[in-house]
């Protein structure tokens, strides 16, 4: 199982991308073809398009187009097979942060809910999650395979 990351994710979502062609043809080489995403990666993209909505709180025309992205965005995680901050992601995450992981809140909750449940993460922030103990983490947008 692989687990993408919101870096990953939003290449992912927007196919025009001159990414997203390189991320989806690791995908299709790789022998894990169940890709998932995670509730705390909607959080942060919800969060990302409320804010900028409340940005443009003084031209409704100048928000039409953010409303869009974000039913687009909703509408995406629909089809999404997700996997979830449950009891057993949450324990993984306070046993981090009891053995004093320092790094951001989500991204610590996003790897809680890899490690909990055996997946590879897939992200461009190599320099925060490699300080996660056990968590297999690769970077498919910025190196190449092995």
């Amino acid at each position: 199982m692989i687990l993408l990351d919101t870096d990953h994710l939003t290449v992912f979502r927007y196919r025009e991308s001159s990414l997203n062609a390189k991320l989806m043809a690791r995908i299709a080489a790789s022998n894990d073809v169940d890709v998932r995403s995670c509730d705390v990666s909607l959080e942060e993209q919800l969060r990302g398009w409320l804010a900028e909505i409340r940005r443009r709180s003084g031209n409704a025309l100048r928000q039409v187009e953010v409303y869009k992205q974000l039913t687009g965005l909703v509408e995406d995680y629909q089809a999404w097979n997700m996997l979830h901050f449950d009891v057993q992601a949450a324990n993984v995450f306070n046993a981090l942060r009891a053995q004093r992981v320092r790094i951001g809140t989500q991204d610590l909750k996003i790897a809680a809910i890899a490690l909990a449940n055996d997946t590879l993460l897939l992200s461009a922030n190599l320099r925060d999650f490699q300080q996660v103990p056990d968590l297999r983490v690769e970077d498919w947008l910025y190196s190449d395979p092995r």
